[in-house]
């Protein structure tokens, strides 16, 4: 197999195991609140403890991967976690609960940075869509398929035992990751596509002057209020529309699998039809999405609602892709890692706050309107920083001075 392939499945894995062990506490949130006695605004703060805790290693685990290399710390980084996931398990209170997913979340915030340094480094820009696109399916699967094995493991061994059964997977990608993830292409890596001033030197400080680096930072933070929020009250809210517990993980997998259509349709017109205009077509997806959402929570009916959380799943995982392509296009080949983790860390700030203010609206009012509504804010919010993107782009783009490198 081509190295950069294999890098590309490999990677996949880890990223869909991760999915697994992010999500499974999502499918057993209605169990665990009733077994423990947990509020929603106190299980809202369970789900943003893992956001936290992979917020804070987002910058620093981009700088490792630039420093010691992106295998090493992958292998870490699995062990790590799955220890944690295992650790969710033993819990007996919210305190407990909280520090094992702050824990977990360290674990699993070290390896972004590495990820997207190895898809820069293997993949041409006009290739990265894609390969970004391709690589994220594995965000939308790991919980299509989480879904109905937690009701299933929920329902057989309870869920204590759940968490302990996902320890395995880990385990085992740590091992297929330190065995066979190949190094970095013969001769270099691919250089970045940033546009900028001749005789420019690709620093900290000179990437941090571009405005374009922000609005990367605030789309993504902004777009995560709307996907964090989805994520984590996505089976309760479904549960709480009278689902019972052995229909849940039909319906709560069934976005994902739109999801997963949406990163490979997006992620091919990004490269090809709408390459240019990949930030403009992300806004537009981001928009959709929230009208997706709006149609959710107002329809009515269970069926209404999954189709509407189906659609915005579409449209939100559709943007994945691009957006990352666009992230690694605006940045230094050296620089990839740290960078991608400053872009994500902002995404996890609004991943943080997110379940947090929406479970508290929900024990306030009792309904998930409110929520709906905090979380298509955001998307507006998101879609506006990405049309700006776009604009202030195609300007320096056009610049005389302007020096674009397509080396592969």
């Amino acid at each position: 197999m081509n190295k950069k392939w294999l890098m590309l499945l490999l990677i996949w894995l880890m990223m869909f195991v991760a999915y697994l062990d992010r999500i499974n506490i999502s499918v057993a949130g209605p169990t665990i609140q009733k077994a423990l006695h947990i509020s929603p605004a106190a299980f809202g703060t369970v789900l943003s403890a893992f956001t936290f805790g992979y917020a804070i290693l987002q910058i620093p685990g981009g700088v490792l991967a630039d420093k010691f290399g992106a295998k090493r710390l992958l292998v870490i980084a699995l062990l790590w976690w799955s220890v944690f996931t295992g650790m969710t398990g033993l819990a007996m209170s919210v305190g407990f609960l909280i520090v094992a997913r702050v824990l977990f979340g360290v674990g699993e915030g070290l390896e972004n940075g590495a990820q997207f340094k190895l898809i820069g480094d293997f993949f041409p820009s006009h290739e990265r869509s894609s390969a970004s696109g391709l690589f994220l399916t594995s965000i939308a699967l790991g919980p299509a398929v989480v879904a109905p094995l937690a009701v299933w493991l929920l329902k057989v061994a309870g869920w204590h035992a759940m968490f302990f059964w996902f320890i395995v997977p880990g385990v085992v990608m740590a091992l297929l990751i330190g065995l066979l993830i190949p190094q970095k292409p013969a001769g270099g890596v691919v250089h970045t596509e940033m546009p900028q001033r001749r005789g420019v030197r690709g620093t900290w400080s000179d990437v941090m002057a571009h405005p374009t680096i922000w609005l990367a930072f605030f789309a993504y933070l902004f777009f995560n209020v709307a996907f964090w929020g989805l994520l984590g009250w996505m089976p309760t809210y479904l549960s709480d529309g009278h689902i019972k517990l052995s229909q849940l993980g039909v319906d709560a997998s069934l976005p994902y699998w739109f999801g997963f259509i949406g990163l490979l349709i997006l992620g091919f017109l990004g490269n090809r039809v709408l390459h240019r205009f990949r930030a403009s077509m992300i806004a537009v997806s981001y928009l959709l999405a929230g009208v997706s959402l709006y149609i959710a929570y107002t329809t009515g009916t269970v069926g209404g609602s999954v189709g509407g959380l189906c659609a915005a799943a579409f449209f939100l995982y559709g943007g994945f892709g691009p957006i990352w392509s666009v992230a690694l296009d605006l940045l230094p080949d050296h620089l990839r890692g740290t960078f991608t983790g400053f872009v994500n860390f902002g995404g996890q700030i609004g991943g943080f706050i997110a379940p947090i203010i929406i479970g508290g609206i929900v024990s306030a009012t009792g309904s998930f309107n409110n929520g709906f509504l905090f979380m298509i804010g955001g998307l507006v919010l998101a879609a506006i920083s990405l049309f700006w993107l776009q604009a202030l782009w195609l300007k320096v783009t056009r610049r005389p001075d302007a020096s674009v490198s397509t080396s592969a």
